[in-house]
């Protein structure tokens, strides 16, 4: 994945997000880190285009974002609508879930991920 300039301030808050994942985030980040779903390499708390995605499969251009209930409001809601516009007009594909479906059903958001980008099944 070619690189970009990253701000140094966005690079410092992405290194600090990095050390404190939520319950919901470490849990999914247990199943994607070292290539170990599916082969895909995925990172964590990665800058793309000014903003700090929580997951991100560079090589499928999909990012995978585990939101808590904050995001159920409307300003969160209509913030993330415009956010995730201009994530996909730069030809990413956004995905959401909520940490409580992370939490009690990682099985099936991994198989979502996988049927995304398209690469079959997931079998533990």
């Amino acid at each position: 994945m070619p690189h970009s300039d990253v701000k140094p301030v966005l690079r410092k808050n992405a290194r600090m997000m990095r050390k404190a994942l939520t319950d919901a985030e470490l849990k999914l980040w247990n199943e994607l880190r070292a290539h170990r779903l599916m082969g895909l390499g995925f990172r964590r708390q990665l800058p793309v285009a000014g903003y700090i995605v929580d997951f991100a499969c560079p090589e499928h251009k999909i990012i995978v974002e585990v939101d808590g209930s904050d995001h159920g409001r409307d300003d969160q809601h209509d913030y993330d609508k415009r956010r995730d516009g201009i994530l996909t007009s730069l030809g990413w594909t956004v995905l959401r879930f909520w940490n409580d479906d992370v939490l009690r059903d990682i099985d099936n958001v991994c198989q979502h991920i996988i049927r995304v980008i398209g690469k079959g099944t997931f079998h533990d």
